[in-house]
């Protein structure tokens, strides 16, 4: 019994922490665009160096939009059909879990009712954990008309581990692309 009492914090932060692996995803679009004439893109420049994350990242992420538009059938040019711009958003996320387990009378102390120790035995451990939540939005623009035609959004934690961080905004990117075109994921 006190094996499993030391074994429950860490699975439930390993449920937590398994559970913040997916990518919500979200996309919105013009419906009078006609998705089927874009053929080509080139990414916005002026729009993409105003994202506030660093240029790594920022390479990062155009390359895996870039692949994805690639197996698409798009075709990179300098003359595009449409501009692809991107820009992203993030918050940190602070949990603190009172890992208070045990038996006893808390409550019924020397200082009155709801406070003061009581008989029995129990622990409490507070753990601390830090996440940071990002939102990545990638916006797809008419090149003809400068107007913004579609855009997917994803949100999910992101990892520090360096390791990890290609391939989480590889997921990010593909999951966001796979809303594109508008119907196509029916």
């Amino acid at each position: 019994m006190k094996r499993l009492f030391r074994v429950l914090p860490i699975l439930a932060i390993l449920v937590v922490a398994t559970s913040c692996s997916s990518v919500r995803v979200a996309a919105d679009y013009d419906t009078n665009a006609r998705f089927g004439d874009y053929k080509t893109f080139a990414f916005f420049k002026t729009g993409i160096d105003k994202a506030e994350i660093s240029d790594l990242d920022k390479r990062r992420i155009l390359r895996a939009i870039e692949a994805e538009l690639l197996t698409k059938g798009f075709t990179k040019s300098e003359n595009p059909d449409i501009l692809i711009s991107l820009f992203t958003k993030s918050q940190q996320r602070v949990d603190v879990y009172n890992n208070y387990w045990g038996m006893g009378a808390w409550g019924w102390g020397g200082w009155g009712p709801g406070w003061g120790p009581g008989w029995g035995w129990g622990w409490n451990q507070p753990t601390v954990s830090t996440s940071t939540q990002g939102t990545l939005y990638i916006d797809l623009i008419d090149a003809t008309k400068k107007e913004l035609i579609w855009q997917g959004m994803g949100t999910g934690y992101l990892s520090r581990n360096m390791e990890k961080k290609e391939a989480r905004i590889k997921e990010f990117v593909a999951k966001i692309m796979e809303k594109y075109p508008p119907g196509a994921q029916q």
